[in-house]
């Protein structure tokens, strides 16, 4: 049981990892988009859109529907935006941790590339083979 459980973990954060995935499961969390709207939302071409949902119709993160012409995706399970949600929280907290230790942190100024002092390497003696 605990091998299966993992194994559903392991291919569900591998669905979950892009950023387009990410994006289209944001997306859908206020309900179902067409196509044509998700690739707007997106910014990117038509076939990329079209290959990520069909990563996650495979991982049945996503649902369809067909009206005419026109394919609408919704969230299959909803407990997937709480699963987002807790990541934007991680994502938040590491990112205050990061600006409190950059904080505390002295700055250094590093010389101007070219403006410090040159250096060279005098070679003293070679080691006899």
């Amino acid at each position: 049981m605990t091998e299966t459980l993992q194994g559903f973990k392991a291919e569900l954060f591998k669905a979950l990892a892009h950023p387009a995935r990410i994006r289209i499961l944001e997306l859908l969390r206020d309900g179902e988009r067409s196509v044509t709207e998700l690739q707007h939302a997106l910014g990117t071409e038509g076939s990329t859109a079209s290959q990520q949902l069909a990563i996650l119709r495979m991982k049945s993160l996503v649902d369809t529907r067909k009206s005419g012409n026109n394919i609408f995706y919704s969230l299959r399970d909803p407990q997937v935006t709480a699963l987002l949600a807790v990541a934007r929280q991680m994502f938040d907290a590491h990112l205050v941790q990061l600006q409190a230790m950059s904080a505390e942190e002295p700055t250094f100024r590093q010389p101007a590339r070219g403006r410090g002092p040159r250096r060279r390497l005098i070679r003293t003696s070679t080691p006899s083979a």
